[in-house]
């Protein structure tokens, strides 16, 4: 069966809300509303006033947790003083107090039975606070993932740090700085990070939704402090109830496109087999490379 996938090539705040509603499903409960928030100098980050007209559509939260940096990069989120001192920096906190999911211990863990690489997954306790979820995904290149989308929100993303350091070392080490020392052979760590994911869809079933946005189109993600600028002209923003489907259609889009910039962003994805995180995920049964895409 295939999913749908509602897309725009307008890239408005409002427009983002107007494809949230063509999805026909209102989240319940408590909202959390997953964002990148962007590293200590990153240039491509969407902002936070983006976002707002869609979290106070849901009436949600922003959440987000540390990083896993450690010794083998620069940056400041992978601890909950200078994360949070970031945060209030680049605008977050102006609109709500941001949910740091993995600010204070212990994390909880949760079961992926099925998991190709994953048996477990490691997650800031405070998403269990939350009764739905609502990933907001900027949509672009990754340096070690290849793209970053929603399945990366829901892998990477809703991974506290200690999560993160299991997905990258291919479920070896929980330590942050011995993950990188012990870190997963490329198909390995593209598998966990769909193991990682399921597990996300799982624990919310029916009450999560995903939103890329295609803008910024750097081969980097907006965790690196010095990002190439943007390699091709934005896209649009995409709304999907399955996140392997809009990810899919959001490469589908890269590989479409007549402008030169996508050779860089493509070798990017390939290099570091991106599709394969795509092709675990569909895999694992939690979403559909098979889409329908309308237009809005």
């Amino acid at each position: 069966m295939s999913a749908t996938v509602y897309f725009t090539r307008e890239i408005t705040p409002e427009k983002v809300v107007e494809l949230y509603h063509k999805l026909g499903v209102d989240l319940p409960g408590k909202v959390a509303v997953k964002v990148h928030s962007g590293e200590k100098g990153n240039q491509n980050f969407i902002r936070p006033a983006f976002w707002k007209p869609m979290l106070d559509e849901v009436k949600g939260t922003f959440v987000e947790n540390n990083t896993a940096y450690g010794d083998a990069f620069s940056g400041v989120r992978d601890h909950t003083e200078s994360h949070m001192a970031l945060l209030e920096y680049h605008g977050w906190t102006k609109y709500l107090p941001i949910d740091l999911l993995d600010a204070e211990g212990p994390d909880v863990v949760w079961d992926i039975p099925n998991g190709k690489v994953l048996k477990t997954n490691t997650l800031g306790k405070n998403i269990e606070n939350y009764d739905s979820m609502l990933v907001l995904a900027h949509f672009k290149g990754h340096p070690m993932g290849g793209y970053g989308g929603a399945l990366k929100q829901l892998s990477i993303g809703c991974a506290s740090s200690e999560g993160k350091a299991l997905i990258h070392s291919g479920g070896v080490s929980t330590d942050i700085i011995d993950c990188w020392n012990k870190h997963a052979e490329q198909d390995r760590f593209c598998e966990a990070m769909a193991d990682a994911a399921s597990s996300v869809v799982e624990h919310f079933g029916k009450n999560i939704l995903f939103i890329n946005v295609m803008k910024n189109l750097s081969v980097d993600c907006d965790c690196c402090d010095v990002a190439e600028d943007p390699c091709m002209a934005d896209i649009g923003i995409l709304a999907s109830t399955d996140p392997v489907a809009i990810d899919q259609a959001c490469i589908d889009l890269i590989y479409a496109s007549d402008d030169p910039g996508k050779d860089h962003f493509i070798e990017r994805v390939e290099s570091r087999h991106g599709i394969h995180t795509i092709e675990a995920a569909a895999d694992l049964g939690f979403g559909t490379r098979e889409y329908e895409l309308v237009e809005v």
